[in-house]
């Protein structure tokens, strides 16, 4: 287990963390949570041994082995898949045995070694490693792509997968969801579900950290306070607690003024002085409940629009996407779509599909293939896109920003471009004092989010286009941004994969797939049972694709081949010919009993397989249902340890099934 006894931990002269205490225990999956400065990376920094306790005493097991995502932006021409699979650091260190022990040639030495990377996952680590790309939102067509070829956004979700493929005990997590899209994110949930070792998460995404943690660690005032729970249940909880705290503090404080009293009547008379000495030290003794300081939570608001034009923008029958070079190519075609004054849509769709393309469009950054955009008149555009932090000056500060937008754009009305004004508007986004003159290079991602944000405010928009609002954002950040967006009179048209900003703002939803936008009925439960089945389909999709590449290459190289070489061949069959002469069929008769001999393993093992998986099923339904009834403590304890042990179980064979299915498919398809 992890534990810290009165631990102090100091950033410079500033105190994060005096005297803390926690224990996290083996599995636990923890939300660490607080406000931004309040030292959560600093605690991550204790954790990963890049800093050390100031004071108290800090212990985790030596041999744990530990696994994060680096913060670099990785650089090298590597393809996603080696790049990925280096993350396992264990079959690294094995190869490198082996290579050793065969330049040496020892054969014993090369034995071993083979058994240990039997043992590590060595035939599967290919696999294990693109399954993680893919489930991130990459296409099969990028899998042997360099690294360096992919945008910032993408290359840090390879060193998310990178982290993942890392066999570890405690695995730490900073942010995971700032680069994903929805259907990333609900794929990245299910996985760490699946996780058995303990992590600890830092996120500012309420549904991501209810689905994946059952425990969350809270830092305030320089104290970790531990709530068993997600984070809708440790707001529950806190919230209780402050109001008990209220309460004891507002009890207290009418107690200590009765003294008070006391003891100022009566201090000076002689008859009393004792019985006033004693409340004296009464006081003294007490004590004290502190007060329920409320944190000044952060609000903004979007202005009155000037006008509302309605409808904001009709599309009639326009294909949308990109021109490279001097070809089209076509994400959605046929668009036949009107946006009305104060709608506020939700735009879903998986990775790839059009989402941004559509937003761009609208947004005019990029222009209709084909058809017409017609805009209403007076449509005025607020659009914030994902890389809308990259078009930040970073040499200049916020005032020099928003000085540039008032030349640009002139003065909106009811908006003041007088210096001083400026100053007082960016104050209400919590610029103030020396923060107008910092530069922008030396902020945090959610400072400059929120320069953005106001930048996109004091245009008075009617139309608000926001692709991935919420990545830099923190906690009370995005709750004052879906209050803005609620009280906000125009349109919204809003792509997220922050599910409770969606759940907030949206009243309908538009679904850009299979090169098509059309209305989607469901709510977002919904919509995370479709991104499930579109991803198992276009898995599919992609090992047909594959599958009909290898028969066709396959059947190529068989052409290619002389009659000698096609009748040597130790399995595959050949080509029907009539009249075959009887040392052909003979020949042909070997290969059908040279196949049946690797087939009848294969086939053995999977239909083994299939029954263990079949009584392993039974045992865990059999367990979850004695879960269902009360039972003493150690009873509840070893049921859950049967139930882990068989959910291992489970999955390496079904790991082990995948790969004989695969190879007997191989087999089949040799015929």
């Amino acid at each position: 287990m992890i534990q810290l006894k009165n631990v102090t931990l100091r950033r410079s002269a500033k105190v994060l963390l005096d005297a803390a205490s926690v224990t996290i225990n083996p599995g636990e999956k923890v939300g660490l949570v607080g406000r931004n400065g309040a030292g959560k990376s600093t605690l991550f920094a204790l954790f990963n041994g890049m800093l050390h306790e100031d004071g108290g005493d800090f212990s985790m097991p030596k041999q744990w082995r530990m696994a994060q995502v680096a913060q670099n932006m990785p650089e090298t021409d590597e393809s996603a898949t080696d790049f990925v699979l280096g993350g396992d650091t264990r079959l690294g260190e094995l190869r490198a045995i082996l290579h050793a022990a065969e330049e040496a040639e020892d054969g014993m030495a090369m034995a071993h070694a083979h058994v240990d990377l039997a043992d590590a996952g060595e035939h599967d680590a290919v696999p294990r490693a693109q399954a993680l790309i893919l489930g991130l939102g990459f296409r099969s067509s990028e899998l042997d792509q360099p690294v360096n070829s992919f945008s910032g956004g993408w290359r840090m979700r390879l060193q998310l997968a990178r982290a993942l493929m890392c066999p570890s005990d405690l695995l730490l997590l900073d942010e995971p969801t700032n680069h994903l899209d929805l259907d990333a994110l609900v794929w990245l949930e299910a996985w760490l579900k699946r996780y058995a070792g303990t992590m600890i998460v830092i996120s500012h995404d309420r549904e991501f950290l209810d689905a994946v943690t059952d425990v969350t660690l809270h830092i305030e005032h320089a104290k970790l306070n531990r709530y068993g729970g997600n984070y809708s249940a440790f707001e529950t909880l806190r919230s209780q607690q402050l109001e008990l705290q209220q309460a004891s503090f507002s009890k207290q404080q009418d107690k200590i003024a009765h003294l008070q009293k006391f003891i100022d009547r009566f201090k000076a008379k002689a008859s009393k002085a004792k019985q006033a000495q004693s409340r004296v030290k009464a006081l003294e003794r007490m004590e004290k409940i502190a007060p329920v300081l409320a944190d000044a939570d952060f609000t903004f608001e979007f202005k009155e629009p000037v006008n509302l034009p309605n409808p904001m923008l009709a599309i009639s029958h326009a294909n949308l996407g990109y021109q490279v070079d001097d070809t089209h190519k076509v994400i959605v075609r046929d668009v036949n779509k009107s946006v009305l004054a104060g709608q506020r849509i939700g735009i879903l769709g998986a990775n790839g599909q059009g989402k941004s393309t559509l937003v761009k469009t609208i947004a005019r950054s990029i222009k209709a293939l084909s058809g017409e955009i017609t805009e209403g008149k007076g449509l005025n555009i607020g659009y914030f896109a994902q890389q809308e932090l990259d078009v930040l000056h970073p040499n200049d500060n916020p005032l020099e920003h928003m000085i540039r937008l008032v030349k640009e754009l002139g003065a909106t009305p009811g908006q003041s471009s007088r210096e001083q004004d400026l100053r007082n508007f960016l104050g209400t986004f919590n610029f103030s004092g020396d923060m107008v003159k910092q530069t922008v290079g030396s902020m945090s991602g959610g400072e400059k989010a929120r320069l953005v944000l106001a930048m996109i405010v004091w245009q008075r928009p009617n139309l608000l286009l926001l692709d991935e609002p919420t990545n830099h954002l923190d906690l009370a950040t995005r709750e004052a941004l879906s209050m803005a967006l609620n009280e906000f009179e125009g349109t919204v048209m809003l792509v997220s994969h922050d599910r409770a900003l969606l759940r907030a703002v949206c009243d309908e939803f538009w679904l850009v797939g299979r090169g098509e936008i059309k209305p989607f009925d469901g709510d977002l439960d919904d919509y995370q049972r479709y991104l499930l089945d579109e991803s198992k389909r276009l898995r599919e999709e992609a090992k047909a694709n594959e599958a009909n590449e290898a028969h066709e290459a396959s059947a190529s190289i068989q052409m290619a081949k002389p009659a000698e070489a096609i009748k040597a061949a130790p399995i595959e069959a050949k080509p029907a010919v009539p009249n075959r002469t009887p040392e052909q069929k003979k020949q042909d008769a070997l290969l059908r009993q040279q196949k049946s001999a690797l087939e009848k393993p294969l086939k053995k093992s999977i239909e083994q397989a299939d029954q263990k998986m079949a009584q392993l099923e039974a045992q865990k339904l059999a367990l979850e249902t004695k879960l269902t009834t009360p039972l003493p403590p150690p009873e509840i304890a070893e049921v859950g340890k049967q139930l882990k042990t068989i959910q291992n179980e489970l999955e390496n064979l079904e790991v082990q099934w995948l790969a004989w299915t695969e190879e007997l498919e191989q087999l089949s398809a040799s015929a």
